[in-house]
């Protein structure tokens, strides 16, 4: 990436990731950031944090999406420069995707869709939302007679 920009971590609380990067080079809040480091000591460490505050002198505090055991401070951070996105469309039904857009159910079958949409959105418009009670076929038959559920 041309716009790439490197900070390190400062400290690490459970899955709370502190960041500090060069002034003027600070991440937008909700934007993703790569930690990626391999040891002996620590194994191979792959793991994405979202930016959820900036703290002031150029640190951000980031959440992790998978589990921080290993990470020390000093290590890199890469800021990607947009927020997490995932996979969006007809490829994506029936499969089962975290919160990275990671397929969960076949690992080794990765999803290949058009389209990602991130994670953070604004909600669609009213004009956009539908007013129509409908009711939803669960297709068991004592829930759809005795409870049944309307849609939305």
């Amino acid at each position: 990436m041309a716009n790439e920009h490197v900070g390190k971590i400062v400290q690490v609380i459970g899955p709370v990731v502190d960041v500090e990067f060069e002034a003027g080079h600070l991440p937008e809040i909700y934007h993703a950031l790569h930690i990626r480091s391999e040891s002996k000591d620590t194994g191979v460490i792959d793991v994405i944090v979202e930016v959820e505050q900036h703290l002031g002198e150029n640190r951000v505090r980031a959440v992790a999406m998978k589990p921080t055991d290993g990470m020390q401070r000093g290590m890199a951070v890469i800021n990607l420069g947009e927020p997490i996105s995932v996979p969006v469309g007809p490829e994506t039904l029936g499969r089962v995707l975290n919160v990275l857009g990671e397929p969960v159910d076949f690992p080794d079958r990765p999803v290949q869709s058009k389209e990602r949409w991130p994670i953070h959105r604004p909600p669609p418009t009213l004009e956009n939302q539908s007013t129509e009670l409908k009711m939803f076929e669960t297709g068991i038959k004592v829930i759809d007679l005795l409870e049944p559920y309307l849609q939305g």
